[in-house]
């Protein structure tokens, strides 16, 4: 005797229920998510992009600024263990943003 598995259509219905907890959004999306999906692939691309931009900007905060001739410098003292964390932080972010930072692959 053989069993034929069938799930009744489990796999779609996680996958929007997946793709609505992603979006924030509460279980009465679900059924619009699968009737109309184009808003929420909209407002999925949007965050995405929200997301590469707030990348880019941790990248460019974390660069060291031109000095300016008149600035005056100041010395200071930062724990071992504080610069290795921050510059572990740095190099999570740098691998982030050239792995999905490129903004020309989101037109």
């Amino acid at each position: 005797m053989t069993v034929i598995k069938h799930d009744f259509g489990l796999a779609e219905r996680l996958n929007e229920r997946r793709f609505a907890r992603l979006l924030e959004l509460d279980a009465l999306h679900e059924a619009n998510i699968r009737a109309n999906p184009l808003p929420y692939l909209e407002r999925a691309s949007e965050r995405i992009f929200r997301l590469r931009e707030t990348l880019f900007d941790a990248l460019q905060a974390a660069k060291a600024p031109t000095p300016e001739p008149e600035a005056e410098s100041r010395l200071i003292a930062v724990d071992e263990a504080e610069f290795l964390r921050l510059k572990a932080c740095l190099a999570i972010v740098e691998k982030g943003f050239a792995e999905h930072g490129n903004f020309d692959d989101a037109l």
